[in-house]
């Protein structure tokens, strides 16, 4: 039945973003703060069938510890789960994520809508360069900006070297870093098609200071954070974690 349930919740996915995905470029017209709301029902929804026919909830501990205005929030990238569930977690927020998903048809051109920071990976130095002066520009608008600083999905237990992009804007404007640690890669995989029942655990992190620091140090403790907070995380399937 997991499996069956995860199918069916796949193929909802797909299907029901393209028609998401009409509707934002219909409504584009939209003033940015009700455009998000689109995105945010979107999101809801998703989880909510998810829960459904998977059984697969979540948790959000630490909500405290999201500070007034707006800042930088680092998330652990290791499922498809967490690019949905931040628009509900968060404030509304820019993404920075890879340029090629703005080409996807229907789905990119509604992203594009959205006014994420959308940059070229191989790029290098101007890549950071592309989120550090966007970056600021939407943080001048009252938007957080979302990044995952590993750049990629993370099999569970495992990480790389944080980029060092997001440090930067944060050292150079002074905004805080709020780290954010989850299990979501140990219940819906990379590539991975089976969604297992139970409950997502998501912490939010103490924000952390970076006016006058070097951006490798604020990276470190914020990986230092995510990852710690992360092997606390691993759930005991058949352990009282069997989802609803």
């Amino acid at each position: 039945m997991q499996w069956l349930g995860s199918l069916l919740f796949t193929t909802y996915l797909f299907v029901s973003t393209l028609f998401y995905a009409v509707f934002v470029l219909a409504v584009s017209w939209l003033p940015d703060d009700k455009l998000y709301r689109v995105a945010q029902f979107w999101a809801r929804n998703q989880l909510w069938v998810l829960r459904t026919l998977c059984g697969l909830r979540y948790t959000v501990e630490g909500l405290e510890n999201i500070p007034a205005g707006n800042h930088i929030s680092m998330w652990k990238h290791s499922s498809a789960w967490e690019t949905i569930a931040q628009m509900v977690v968060f404030p509304p927020q820019s993404w920075v994520l890879k340029r090629e998903l703005m080409w996807i048809p229907l789905v990119g051109w509604a992203m594009r809508s959205m006014r994420p920071i959308a940059i070229n990976r191989k790029a290098g130095g101007s890549a950071v360069n592309q989120v550090v002066s966007q970056g600021k520009e939407r943080l001048a608008e009252g938007r957080w900006i979302l990044i995952f600083p590993e750049g990629t999905r993370m099999p569970p237990g495992e990480t790389r070297r944080y980029g060092v992009s997001g440090a930067l804007l944060a050292s150079r404007t002074g905004r805080l870093v709020v780290p954010v640690a989850h299990n979501a890669g140990f219940f819906w995989q990379r590539r991975g098609l089976l969604k297992r029942a139970g409950v997502i655990r998501v912490v939010v992190g103490p924000p952390i200071a970076t006016e006058g620091r070097d951006p490798r140090s604020i990276n470190d403790e914020a990986q230092a954070w995510i990852e710690s907070t992360i092997s606390r995380l691993k759930p005991e399937f058949g352990r009282g974690n069997a989802g609803v």
